[in-house]
């Protein structure tokens, strides 16, 4: 596909997560084709109970084991728990989400159809998020820029232990993917699992080099709340990295983050600094679905967020914020440049 001839889903899919104002009236959108105009009722539109949208910045779908003929599991990466997008879908109506970023899963690697297949499906609910495939031949960059223009993805993961033994995100492949994304508008997120400080230099070295790319901090960086001054300072380098106006973080995976059971009281001072420093407009909350659901209940994984907020007094146009209009305003603000780019 030409590179000026965007995908008519991927723009459906992102006028979900328009900009929300308080309207009492569910909206049409047009969109203009060059053979045909189509109007379309979103289901993200506004209700009248809503003045804003639940958007789940974090989750990833994965399939049954009845798809998994059609659609394999990477060897070694079977799943032991239920992640279909029935039981996905049936959780977000419980809790009242209305939308989320589907995250390509481990379980799948670098197969993409069982997830492009569910976007395709439910191109009003959902957007996807795509995993860098760092390979030494470069041919990630390719799958990379298919998978956007092609699939209609509008985020990439950026996993570093999947980059080959000794290799850094910052090597030829990582700067050329992640310069890419920058040139797509698509944002990059980072999943430091083992630990931001182990990755720090990298992020801020492609922060400093691309600074039109979009950054999203997985799962808080994985830091935990600090017990000593070795984790205050990784927690610090969370904190310093606001200076990049590009960087995002997500609030998502708390049961991954907290040190003590659901709700997690133990993570409000840490969304106090990380709104301090980033503002609430640069954080939103994630479930990491199904994964929360052992934990605390898919919607469980959205009340802590409440529960948390409340402890340190957090306004609720803050709370808005974290809890979808960070995420609506992100990926809107993506289609009015890809539509930009690609006119």
């Amino acid at each position: 596909m030409a590179s000026n001839q965007m995908p008519l889903r991927l723009s459906t899919v992102l006028s979900i997560v328009g900009p929300s104002h308080s309207i009492s009236r569910k909206p049409s959108f047009t969109f203009r084709t060059a053979s045909a105009t189509i109007r379309n009722r979103m289901a993200f539109s506004e209700t009248p109970s809503s003045t804003f949208k639940v958007i789940d910045s974090h989750l990833h779908v994965w399939a049954s084991p009845e798809e998994a003929g059609k659609f394999p599991y990477f060897p070694g990466q079977e799943p032991n728990l239920p992640g279909h997008v029935d039981f996905l879908l049936q959780c977000m109506e419980e809790a009242g989400v209305d939308g989320a970023l589907i995250v390509q899963p481990i379980n799948h690697k670098f197969d993409h159809s069982y997830v492009t297949s569910v976007l395709k499906k439910y191109p009003t609910k959902f957007i996807g998020c795509c995993l860098a495939n760092p390979a030494d031949d470069g041919s990630g960059l390719k799958q990379f820029e298919h998978l956007v223009l092609e699939d209609g993805y509008r985020a990439v993961r950026f996993n570093p232990y999947l980059w080959p033994s000794g290799e850094k995100m910052t090597n030829e492949v990582g700067k050329a993917i992640f310069q890419r994304a920058g040139e797509l508008n698509v944002p990059v997120g980072f999943m430091c699992m083992k630990g931001l400080n182990l990755h720090i230099s990298e992020i801020e070295q492609l922060c400093t080099e691309f600074p039109s790319t979009v950054v999203l901090l997985d799962h808080f960086a994985f830091c935990k709340p600090p017990k000593n001054d070795e984790e205050a300072l990784v927690l610090s380098q969370l904190l310093n990295l606001s200076r990049f106006p590009q960087v995002y973080v997500k609030f998502s995976a708390l049961f991954r983050v907290s040190r003590v059971q659901f709700p997690y009281p133990d993570l409000s001072p840490l969304l106090s600094e990380v709104v301090s420093s980033f503002g609430a407009s640069r954080v939103m909350w994630g479930s990491d679905f199904p994964f929360v659901v052992p934990e605390c209940g898919y919607k469980g994984g959205k009340e802590a967020v409440h529960l948390i907020a409340n402890q340190i007094s957090l306004p609720s146009s803050d709370l808005e914020w974290i809890m979808g209009r960070t995420a609506t305003q992100l990926f809107q603000s993506q289609l009015t440049a890809a539509k930009q780019s690609f006119h």
